[in-house]
């Protein structure tokens, strides 16, 4: 049993194992959630959204490769968001499902996007939460950029979030309102960090996608032709990726609403689930009822 509840699938997605949490009626409409990077999975972002969600909606929420219980990503093969775009596409086609609703956090966020200008024939909807990808500006900023092009430096840090959950948790309290930063969300945290080989497609995807002259996936100037109507929702207090990233994008983008969140920082949905979920279920009930 998933340890979200409902049950677990390992599927073969571009030649690698991907731990896919499965739950819900297999007659509703297909949602799936993607998690974003650091010391997260499926079971760290959706372990409170998962079980709702899954009352209506049939739901998906894979550990993408380097994370979770899904095989690490290959020395020759380079994790960035192009990668995890074409690792989405092969696991949903053989979860054979189609004309879903993408939900992502993060760098996950960033995945949906790039994925749904793929292959918008299999996107209903889509969900960006506090989504990279909107912009040039590397997530953090300038510390963003020091942190990932001075030698060792990713190593020695993630090598103190395995070994301490006192750093784990002071990593945590850099992205969220402190007022939002619970031991659960730690414990969370702390348990993928100290998973074997953890951290390695992290520091891979950011040495990747961290430019010294911005971030290298940016999909703002495509967004007056985002395909399908999307809600983009941003915690306020978030300094990773500011929430002007997302107003903008929901400005430009043809059919888009924006969401944002007061005393939220990051993490939209384990800082804030209930609020999230809820104003999530509202919307795709709209979207429903306006496509019938």
């Amino acid at each position: 049993m998933s340890e979200l509840g409902g049950e677990v699938r390992d599927v073969e997605a571009q030649g690698l194992t991907v731990r896919c949490h499965v739950d819900g009626p297999e007659d509703a409409p297909p949602v799936v959630l993607v998690h974003g990077a650091g010391a997260d999975a499926a079971a760290v972002s959706w372990k409170k959204a998962f079980p709702v969600l899954a009352e209506s909606y049939r739901v998906y929420a894979p550990d993408m490769p380097g994370y979770g219980e899904s095989d690490r990503v290959p020395e020759y093969v380079t994790p960035n968001v192009d990668f995890y775009v074409e690792v989405l596409d092969d696991l949903l086609t053989r979860l054979d499902v189609v004309e879903a609703t993408l939900v992502g956090i993060s760098k996950g966020g960033g995945i949906v996007l790039g994925y749904t200008f793929a292959h918008p024939e299999r996107v209903s909807t889509l969900v960006s939460v506090d989504s990279y990808g909107l912009g040039d500006r590397n997530p953090g900023g300038r510390s963003t950029v020091a942190l990932v092009k001075i030698p060792k430096l990713m190593e020695a840090l993630w090598w103190l979030s395995k070994k301490s959950r006192g750093f784990t948790r002071a990593s945590i309290a850099n992205v969220v309102n402190e007022a939002n930063l619970t031991e659960e969300l730690v414990d969370d945290a702390y348990r993928q960090a100290r998973r074997p080989r953890s951290g390695d497609a992290y520091i891979r995807y950011n040495r990747a996608e961290v430019g010294w002259r911005g971030a290298r996936t940016n999909y703002m100037d495509r967004m007056s032709a985002l395909p399908v109507p999307t809600l983009f929702v941003h915690g306020e207090d978030d300094e990773l990726v500011l929430p002007e990233q997302s107003k903008r994008a929901a400005d430009v983008a043809p059919v888009a609403e924006l969401f944002t969140l007061d005393d939220c920082g990051h993490w939209v949905s384990r800082e804030k689930p209930e609020a999230f979920v809820s104003r999530l279920e509202a919307w795709l009930e709209r979207q429903t009822r306006e496509a019938e």
